[in-house]
């Protein structure tokens, strides 16, 4: 996918780029369904993307081949005026643009998944930034609410997000990162499924970055999250698992000049891979057995899923 990474690296890059710059540049690529949306907040505007790719047997055209959601992660792609340029938070929607285009390529020669696919992405080369520790985030134009009822569709049976973590000490290593699976409410074990795709796609032994329940809640209810990578989770029954751009040393967001060309390649790669795998039924996100056990064992954990009780309770 080299060249459909330095395609999304490149015209990504500008002050002038939008949605619809975005879905012009995929639908030049080959064949999708793609739309985009201006969406207002409190401090800017964002378009949000949205790509669609029918497969051979998916659920849109009456089959039962399984969909799955590729969503790219960000706060903002820039954060001009204080940033000029690409910043480290928007290489989630480097890859997911990426692996669209590399989707509709793949259709326009014949190359049809057995299973939808649906990519999703926001555009904002002029976020604003916030504190956090141990280096500073960038933040985003409208909420995470509104983000989420843009980017997770109801349609996805299985989700990844993909985000950049980087401003972090949890996962200490450059290249990218999967997550154990969550699941309304419940962290369960890690996919043997995608951890072989992974070892595959990179030649290396898979990596996992850590999780705690802090993270697959929303943000807003006044505790620390490692980032907004799993925030997808807290929208959704499907099971969503997280792809984590990583490095050695904590890289601020916000910081320009930090994109890892081979770590976005290779993330990128992982994703199709998985997309393939996932349609056809040889990938599996989570034990549907397994999972049906701890809800009888334990009850649901949905409330993980909301804002909690309030102060007053």
């Amino acid at each position: 996918m080299i060249k459909e990474v330095s395609e999304a690296l490149d015209f990504l890059d500008s002050p002038n780029v939008n949605g619809a710059a975005v879905v012009a540049r995929v639908q030049g690529a080959g064949p999708v369904e793609a739309s985009w949306r201006t969406i207002p907040g409190e401090r800017g505007s964002t378009d949000f993307v949205r790509f669609f790719f029918p497969g051979t047997s998916g659920k849109s055209s009456g089959g039962s081949s399984p969909t799955l959601g590729i969503i790219g992660r960000l706060g903002g792609i820039g954060a001009r005026p204080q940033v000029i340029g690409l910043v480290s938070d928007g290489d989630g929607a480097v890859t997911a643009v990426a692996c669209a285009l590399k989707l509709a390529a793949m259709a326009a020669a014949g190359d049809r998944l057995p299973g939808d696919v649906i990519i999703t992405t926001h555009i904002c080369p002029d976020a604003p930034t916030e504190p956090h520790e141990p280096v500073p985030f960038m933040g985003s134009p409208v909420d995470m609410r509104t983000m989420n009822a843009h980017e997770v569709d109801p349609a996805m049976d299985a989700i990844l997000t993909v985000d950049t973590t980087r401003g972090n000490r949890i996962i200490n290593q450059r290249g990218f990162a999967v997550s154990p699976t969550v699941k309304e409410g419940y962290i369960l074990r890690v996919s043997e499924d995608l951890l072989t795709i992974m070892q595959i796609v990179t030649g290396r032994a898979p990596a996992v970055f850590a999780i705690t329940t802090q993270d697959i809640t929303p943000y807003g209810n006044g505790v620390y999250h490692l980032n907004s990578i799993l925030q997808p989770a807290t929208a959704t029954a499907a099971p969503v698992v997280g792809v984590a751009l990583t490095t050695e040393t904590a890289v601020p967001g916000s910081a320009s000049g930090a994109s890892q060309f081979a770590d976005i390649e290779a993330a990128a790669r992982f994703c199709i891979e998985v997309a393939k795998a996932y349609g056809a039924g040889r990938c599996s996100f989570y034990d549907a057995n397994e999972y049906r056990r701890l809800l009888s064992l334990y009850g649901a954990l949905r409330h993980f899923q909301t804002r909690g009780r309030s102060d007053n309770e």
